[in-house]
């Protein structure tokens, strides 16, 4: 629901599995949500995810992202 705070959050969850099954896709694009948002921690856990990711992983999150912006906003 645009929750900044709860993005990096949701990011950790993901990329490590607590309460859902890692998924490395739905990481990045809530780290990627939660810096858009101006949150600085965000990038770290990006750099960190990115690097277990293939590119076609990361344009899938990428889209996610903006899917996500875009409903949001709408």
């Amino acid at each position: 629901m645009g929750h900044a705070d709860a993005q990096p959050l949701l990011g950790c969850m993901y990329a490590k599995g607590y309460g859902v099954p890692v998924n490395n896709v739905r990481a990045y694009m809530w780290w990627s949500l939660a810096k858009a948002q101006g949150d600085e921690n965000a990038a770290e856990g990006l750099d960190i995810v990115k690097k277990q990711m293939k590119p076609a992983q990361i344009g899938k999150a990428q889209t996610l992202a903006s899917e996500w912006w875009e409903n949001l906003n709408n």
